[in-house]
């Protein structure tokens, strides 16, 4: 009798413990009709999800260079930072998708052979705000990411301002004109995407894809309807893009928040940078 007490006590205690944590489907396909490879992402679903009919906001969270859409679960454990979050009441429930980026710096190749932007916007968030239950209204939409990842979520934020609400970039690569032109890797890193670099100024493919530049052509009205969260660690090699970024932004009195904290370009500094990015993105979904 005391066994099957216990017994019972375990599995009603071992329901409740499960229920708290979020689902996760990793490397899932997505068959895009703009880009000739299946697109894969990986899904947080948070804890309520299949027990409740409600609908959630979303975070898409971007990737870094040379890693794909598990790096976030995998390394950053965005899960486990999300479920903690979730139960302590410090964000609301949400969605987080993390699509594979690979290596597009998430842009439309100057070639036009790999148009991810366009694949993004057109097809990707209308698909997983169709296939989940999501707000789908720009209040109910955030975008963030790391390093490559930070950079895309601050270039996709300011080309389409109408569909965010928030934007995180943690250790956004970034780059300033001066570094582009001195960069000895430029075509290892860049030209596949970019284009071949011109000799004394960088191209207008690379302007009409750098935050840096976009903060000239977008509609400043339009750019200060997005909430922003710029956070690089005071070692990182990056510092030069984020910190021209943060001057330029408060030249142009557009209203963000600045973090440099002790660390590096390292997954220990981007943990703490998705909790704290977390709970800057809860300022507009939660009521």
């Amino acid at each position: 009798m005391k066994n099957a007490i216990l017994l019972f006590i375990l599995l009603v205690f071992g329901t409740v413990a499960s229920a708290q944590h979020g689902k996760v489907f990793e490397s899932l396909e997505f068959k895009s009709n703009l880009v000739h490879y299946p697109v894969e992402y990986s899904i947080y679903l948070p804890p309520d999800y299949y027990t409740s009919e409600r609908s959630y906001p979303v975070l898409y969270l971007l990737h870094g260079y040379s890693d794909d859409e598990t790096g976030w679960i995998q390394f950053g454990e965005a899960n486990r930072i999300s479920d903690e979050g979730i139960a302590n009441g410090d964000f609301p429930p949400c969605i987080i998708v993390m699509p594979d980026g690979k290596v597009s710096w998430y842009i439309n190749s100057a070639d036009g052979n790999d148009p991810w932007e366009d694949m993004f916007i057109q097809e990707f968030i209308p698909f997983i705000e169709k296939e989940y239950r999501i707000r789908s209204k720009k209040e109910f939409r955030a975008i963030a990411g790391l390093s490559m990842g930070g950079n895309g979520s601050l270039l996709l934020a300011m080309r389409n301002p109408d569909l965010f609400t928030s934007c995180v970039a943690m250790s956004a690569g970034t780059f300033t004109d001066e570094e582009s032109i001195a960069n000895d890797q430029y075509d290892a890193y860049f030209k596949n995407i970019y284009g071949a670099k011109p000799k004394n100024d960088v191209s207008e493919h690379w302007k009409a894809n750098s935050p840096l530049h976009l903060l000239d052509s977008v509609d400043i009205k339009k750019l200060k309807s997005i909430r922003w969260y710029i956070d690089c660690g005071d070692d990182d090699f990056l510092y030069k893009g984020n910190s021209a970024l943060h001057v330029k932004m408060r030249n142009l009195e557009i209203p963000h928040q600045y973090r440099v904290r002790n660390g590096g370009h390292e997954w220990s500094y981007w943990r703490t940078g998705l909790f704290d990015g977390l709970k800057f993105i809860a300022d507009d979904f939660h009521r």
